[in-house]
């Protein structure tokens, strides 16, 4: 369950970096005073406990896809900086939340339709509540913005471990399509889906498409790179989240890799279009005024330890165990959901292994819980 990368890190400096520049390439009168306190000011004063600063990342698919709020992503970092050492945690978006009464992906839509900023807000509440673990900060980044970015870099070069197709990858804007059938036959049809008796793709397969990824370095448009991070329905092992972390954390560090680059950085305005998308596609409670003690602080903890983690439910072919189960749909109103396995509202052994992870590095599993 553990991994040591350090990609979702760098794409936060990278994004933190990106707009700081195209913002302050805008306003030069601006860029002084942040200027002077960025090399005088040698203080960080950042949100934290117990020398942790807690960072909540999470991605939305945007205006264009189905459920345009509910995040796909969902990602916690602990930077410590008594340690000099970086916690990431990938929490699956299927994970029910009590407080919710549904799954975690829908805490940002929920808060969101309550009030403009909203779905940070009970975002953050929601995973504090189950890794009992403060959030200081939080960054929503909505996959549209994603993809222009990825455009406007000119692609990013990604490498494919395995060779894999997915035969269920959802067509944007077909997502209400009948596919022939009849409106009377909608209800039956639906009822079996939610018992997982059948798929959706079996009924409306004009909803979907067929993708494919040939294994090796894959150079990637934004909207190839999309379905590449988005797929859950691949064939073998590229059909687990585990593996669809693993596509995500490798295209994370690609777009890092593009943005550091000095094609880039060196190329104003290619800056300030990057920022312009980035702009119009990311929510952040971070202030203005706290970006500079992000860059201050990411400078100071470039040699950290890194190490990431994933929450699951095991691989029982390579005898790895997970904290997570898969329970009877029917006990949730016929949705497929994950629980800790110790209970639906019993998330104590999550907490202590992330405590294990943050304190001591590597933790195992055990068999039972």
């Amino acid at each position: 369950m553990v991994k040591k990368r350090n990609n979702k890190i760098y794409l936060i400096v990278g994004l933190i970096v990106v707009l700081i520049l195209g913002k302050f390439i805008l306003s030069t009168a601006s860029f002084i005073p942040f200027f002077f306190q960025l090399l005088f000011n040698k203080n960080i004063e950042l949100k934290h406990t117990d020398n942790e600063i807690n960072i909540l990342l999470l991605g939305i698919g945007g205006e264009n896809h189905e459920g345009p709020k509910l995040t796909d992503t969902v990602i916690f970092s602990s930077l410590n900086t008594k340690t000099n050492k970086i916690t990431i945690l990938s929490i699956p978006r299927d994970l029910y939340s009590p407080e919710l009464k549904g799954k975690i992906n829908g805490a940002y839509s929920e808060g969101e339709e309550k009030r403009k900023g909203g779905g940070l807000i009970l975002s953050e509440a929601v995973v504090e509540k189950i890794l009992n673990k403060n959030v200081d900060y939080g960054i929503v980044i909505n996959f549209d913005g994603f993809v222009k970015a990825v455009d406007l870099l000119g692609g990013i070069d990604v490498e494919v471990k395995n060779t894999f197709d997915d035969y269920a990858y959802p067509i944007t804007g077909k997502e209400n399509e009948l596919c022939g059938l009849q409106e009377e036959a909608i209800a039956t049809l639906s009822a079996q889906i939610a018992t997982g008796s059948a798929t959706e793709a079996d009924f409306f397969p004009c909803r979907f498409k067929h993708i494919h990824f040939n294994n090796g370095v894959q150079h990637m448009s934004g909207d190839t790179t999309l379905e590449f991070v988005r797929s859950r329905h691949a064939l073998g092992p590229e059909g687990s989240d585990f593996a669809r972390s693993a596509r995500q954390e490798k295209v994370i560090n690609a777009f890092k890799d593009k943005i550091f680059s000095l094609q880039v950085l060196t190329n104003p305005g290619k800056v300030i279009n990057l920022y312009s998308i980035l702009k119009g596609s990311i929510d952040t409670d971070i202030k203005d005024t706290e970006f500079d003690d992000f860059i201050r602080l990411l400078a100071k903890m470039k040699d950290a330890k890194i190490q990431s983690v994933v929450l699951d439910i095991g691989d029982s072919a390579n005898l790895r165990e997970g904290l997570l189960i898969n329970p009877n749909p029917e006990e949730f109103g016929g949705a497929w959901v994950l629980i800790p396995r110790k209970g639906k509202d019993n998330f104590s052994e999550i907490q202590e292994y992330l405590n294990c992870v943050i304190t001591q590095g590597k933790c195992t599993v055990s068999k039972f819980p």
